[in-house]
């Protein structure tokens, strides 16, 4: 996917999980931040940002934050461009499946649907942003709502289906994926039981710009 009308700048602050504080060519603006999550170890004073800049001239924000400079590497944090690489992913590697967003099964909502002549798969679409020594893992902050998926993917495994839990990895250059103990056990273990019943647990890489990102390789996953 590509953004536009791209502009780069020095992070301040972060008031609140939806804004932030930026520094472009020497005036602060206030900027909406395009992630709700935590995402301390990228939003350090000083650091270096990517934003796209709106051209609704009737918003509160003219700039949307999308990425961040972390040592080497560029991180996108844009939590909604997870599902949509995924999905156009999907269409490049399968040109004749059917792919529905946002799809009911039972009481659970998953992110994607895939269907081909020989599989109907749910797919549950993680973004990972958090790394430490070229390692990443998810979750950056307890989901609850995120335990709840894997089940309702266990229980589609369980009457005929396929499913995958998919992390897209918003940074290239990483050695491994695992799920974050320190941060929630629960969501570890639901992860772990559902590899056992058959939901497949997949880990991709990206090519980052700071006006692009693509899925780019697998990475090992390790539970």
């Amino acid at each position: 996917m590509k953004y536009s009308n791209i502009v780069s700048g020095s992070f301040v602050s972060r008031p609140n999980r939806f804004i932030a504080k930026v520094n472009i060519d020497g005036t602060e603006h206030t900027v909406h931040v395009k992630n709700t999550g935590r995402c301390k170890e990228l939003l350090v004073p000083g650091c270096t940002v990517f934003l796209e800049k709106s051209d609704n001239p009737n918003r509160k924000t003219i700039y949307d934050l999308v990425a961040v400079v972390k040592g080497h590497r560029i991180i996108n944090m844009d939590s909604q461009a997870p599902n949509n690489v995924f999905a156009r992913w999907v269409k490049d590697k399968c040109p004749d499946a059917v792919v529905k967003r946002e799809k009911t099964y039972k009481d659970s909502r998953f992110d994607c649907y895939i269907e081909t002549e020989k599989d109907k798969i749910f797919v549950e679409v993680k973004g990972v942003t958090l790394e430490e020594d070229n390692c990443v893992r998810f979750p950056d902050a307890p989901t609850e709502r995120g335990i709840k998926h894997i089940k309702g993917l266990v229980d589609a495994v369980q009457n005929g289906y396929r499913a995958a839990v998919f992390f897209v990895i918003q940074m290239e250059g990483v050695l491994s994926f695992s799920p974050n103990y320190d941060t929630q056990p629960r969501f570890c273990q639901a992860l772990k039981e559902a590899q056992s019943a058959g939901v497949q647990i997949l880990a991709y890489s990206c090519k980052v710009t700071a006006d692009s990102l693509e899925i780019d390789k697998p990475v090992p996953v390790i539970l």
